[in-house]
């Protein structure tokens, strides 16, 4: 797919994205149900504005893009595309459900293996951040702005996030976690899909996380390359189907952060 018509994928990606958007403003910071889809194995919450957005993402993503794949954390695999477009309805649920503002609507378009665009968007703070396969915008109430990581960020002077300091598939990761973040200036976490939004806008420097789906990711990566950023599964590839993760605001950031986890796990 050529650049032009990948931008306007996008587009009409980011007004679909944005109406069903409004369906969480009449659950986020109000009373709601909860179910757990994981009960008794790890606490998984689902509200009725994770099924409401996808059930209305998937409808109109059938009529606008007809033919194309779709894979959502809600209802799962549909159509046999190479084109397909990924959702996560509320990316941040545990986030969503206790008022705290990190969470975000997610969609991705893939072609195979590779991201052609993604998107984060903020419903309660009336942001999109916006990503096709050249370039990377914030859209808000003042307007647009071209996304730039920092490409000066060291690892000494480094804001590093994380949603969960245990979230990961072993301890050993979890030690390279704890190695990396030792050395940063800063470290926060419970950031969700905001914090990789905010590396794109050069505010934070490094997101190490574990044991993502796809649907948590994919629609993030052309976000942060596009905005100068590197963000890569541990093996160094393309994170297309999750994991454990390393996004850093430049090349030179990565592979420092990445050498200590490696340090950790070759042990």
């Amino acid at each position: 797919m050529q650049h032009e018509e990948i931008k306007k994928h996008m587009k009409t990606a980011r007004a679909l994205v944005e109406e069903a958007g409004k369906i969480s403003l009449d659950y986020f910071r109000k009373p709601q149900a909860v179910e757990d889809k994981m009960p008794g194995v790890f606490y998984d919450p689902v509200t009725e504005a994770d099924k409401k957005i996808e059930e209305k993402l998937r409808k109109e993503l059938s009529t606008q893009f007809p033919g194309y794949s779709i894979l959502g954390e809600e209802y799962g695999s549909e159509g046999d595309s190479n084109l397909r477009w990924i959702i996560d309805p509320i990316d941040g649920t545990r986030a969503f459900i206790s008022g705290v503002a990190s969470w975000g609507v997610l969609l991705g378009l893939t072609d195979g293996d590779t991201c052609l665009g993604g998107i984060m968007h903020q419903p309660f703070l009336k942001e999109s951040f916006v990503a096709d396969d050249q370039e990377a915008w914030l859209h808000n109430t003042d307007g647009e702005t071209r996304l730039q990581s920092r490409q000066d960020a060291i690892l000494e002077d480094a804001v590093i996030y994380c949603t969960h300091p245990y979230l990961f598939g072993s301890e050993k990761e979890r030690c390279g976690f704890q190695n990396i973040s030792a050395k940063c200036r800063m470290q926060r976490f419970g950031g969700d899909c905001y914090s990789y939004a905010l590396l794109a806008h050069g505010c934070v420097d490094l997101v190490v996380e574990g044991l993502l789906q796809s649907y948590d990711i994919v629609p993030l990566i052309p976000i942060i390359t596009q905005s100068g950023g590197i963000i890569t599964n541990l093996d160094g590839d393309p994170p297309m189907n999750g994991g454990t993760i390393i996004a850093a605001a430049n090349e030179s950031l990565h592979a420092h952060a990445m050498e200590i986890m490696q340090e950790e796990l070759n042990k």
